[in-house]
């Protein structure tokens, strides 16, 4: 893999209806690494949770809420898993009603010159910020559903590996974030999953996804227990908030050494989002990037390292934000990308 030092990406939302805009704003300040855009503000089934719910078993949509059915459970898991067996991505497509951004992402690339594109970046919600957000007909969290968790975890697997179908025509590496921002709750006494647990459930998610041409990721906007992915099979690239929690990060060093040593990424969220203020630039950016490396190299981990597999993103999507301020988000992490490379 080639030497990082800085490749800018983005999470996935953006605010924009018009996924023209949308994509207009991703190709000019993260052209080596773009995304396809959730537009929740487009409409209501781009939601991160919407957006990966269709044709999944006991889920239906009403107005804009999604209700859990259970009227017809084992005939619809039955039925689903017969998919999955089969391994019929085609049956796990994510439609342009779910995802315009999406298709409109892969027709640009479709007409568009492509060498320059170091990585294509795709994602999906990952399994516990997805079932968290779903109450079953008791009004409890499907968390707590042993047998459905185990079902989303394949549900999710499936849709992600259809995009990697999709995307692999353009022969280039992808990036897979798994978006868990529900696990910046982890530990709290009303998070009913265990270390294991989340450890187990993306192992599992990651099999299939881990071949050479396949970066599978995970984005956590709040802190967690970075030690989770760190020690999951299959997962090679890490996204955190920097700019709000580098030096709870920077905790698990002993962790990110062993990850960073055997080829993982670090993908640093150093530019604010709902914090962004006029102050914010690419040197004062970069010089709180280089503050957290400088503490991680304290701590053992070898700089050149740290710098090779260094990646930047806003801290967390854009989706909430007007127009003008993902403009600027965007704007300022392609200033600091271009800082980083010179300067670091």
């Amino acid at each position: 893999m080639r030497v990082l030092k800085g490749l800018a990406t983005g999470v996935g939302s953006l605010p924009h209806t018009d996924a023209a805009s949308a994509l207009d704003l991703i190709f000019k300040h993260v052209p080596s690494a773009p995304f396809w855009p959730q537009l929740p503000k487009r409409d209501f089934r781009e939601g991160m949770v919407a957006q990966f719910s269709e044709n999944l078993p006991c889920l239906k949509i009403q107005n804009t809420d999604i209700v859990f059915d259970p009227k017809n459970r084992e005939k619809e898991l039955e039925a689903f898993y017969e998919k999955v067996i089969f391994e019929d991505l085609d049956y796990f497509r994510i439609s342009d009603n779910f995802a315009l951004g999406l298709h409109k992402f892969y027709q640009r690339l479709v007409d568009s010159d492509v060498s320059r594109i170091d990585f294509i970046k795709i994602q999906v919600t990952g399994p516990f910020t997805f079932l968290a957000s779903i109450n079953d007909e008791n009004g409890v969290s499907l968390l707590y559903d042993r047998i459905f968790r185990q079902a989303i975890i394949k549900a999710l697997n499936m849709k992600l590996r259809w995009q990697v179908q999709l995307f692999r025509k353009f022969d280039k590496p992808i990036i897979a974030f798994i978006d868990e921002p529900y696990l910046s709750a982890f530990g709290s006494a009303y998070t009913p999953i265990s270390r294991d647990d989340v450890i187990n459930g993306l192992a599992e998610f990651a099999e299939g996804l881990d071949s050479r041409d396949v970066l599978l990721g995970v984005h956590c906007c709040g802190n967690t227990d970075w030690s989770m992915f760190t020690d999951t099979p299959g997962v090679g690239l890490i996204n955190f908030d920097a700019f709000g929690f580098q030096d709870k990060f920077i905790l698990y060093s002993e962790g990110l050494k062993s990850f960073l040593k055997r080829g993982g990424i670090i993908c640093w969220g150093i530019v604010p989002t709902q914090e962004l203020g006029a102050g914010e630039n690419a040197q004062a950016l970069t010089a709180r990037l280089r503050q957290g490396i400088g503490e991680l190299v304290k701590k053992g981990i070898e700089e050149k390292l740290l710098l090779e597999s260094l990646m930047i993103s806003p801290s967390c999507g854009l989706g909430t934000l007007e127009p003008q301020k993902a403009k600027q988000v965007l704007e300022l992490l392609s200033g600091t990308s271009a800082f980083i490379g010179k300067n670091l």
